[in-house]
């Protein structure tokens, strides 16, 4: 039995890193000011540490929606895996030529088209909070693009990404 609601349980879930941070923080700025040479320093270290961290988390936590929508979602190697209960499959990082966000019937879905193959994952899936961190890696595509695109209104389809195709040396 929990005492604690669960809404607030899922957000001090989705703020655990910013808090650990301040937390950390903090701790690094008491042991700062005991007297001593060398406790101190690493009082500062600490803090300087914490705070250097804290931009990114809280990027990371403002683009983490949640984890109640349908699948789960694996980043590793640069290799996106989605397995849902009816879709799935796999997009290399690498390999992706158009990233878009599409919103349709209260439903959000990351849509990674890799030349003829297109996947859709939906953003609140589990483990949806990984593709911050991935999607940041391609070239040209800033944090700041990928946040406002999470506040956009109903029924609307962003593309927030395109590789960039070199023209030909020869013509076809």
């Amino acid at each position: 039995m929990s005492f604690v609601r669960p809404e607030l349980a899922a957000s001090l879930r989705r703020w655990r890193e910013v808090l650990t941070l301040i937390a950390l923080a903090l701790i690094g700025l008491w042991i700062a000011l005991r007297p001593g040479f060398f406790l101190p320093i690493a009082g500062w270290v600490m803090v300087a540490g914490a705070v250097i961290l804290l931009p990114a988390s809280i990027r990371r936590a403002r683009f983490q929606p949640g984890n109640e929508g349908p699948g789960v979602v694996k980043v590793s190697e640069g290799r996106i895996a989605y397995l849902g209960p009816v879709t799935g499959g796999t997009a290399s990082l690498y390999e992706i030529d158009v990233l878009a966000l599409c919103i349709s019937d209260g439903l959000r879905v990351w849509r990674l088209s890799t030349g003829p193959d297109v996947l859709d994952v939906p953003v609140d899936a589990l483990g949806g909070d990984q593709l911050f961190d991935a999607f940041v890696r391609l070239p040209g595509l800033s944090a700041d693009r990928l946040l406002a695109a999470t506040r956009a209104p109903a029924e609307t389809e962003i593309t927030l990404w395109r590789r960039h195709q070199a023209p030909a040396l020869t013509p076809t």
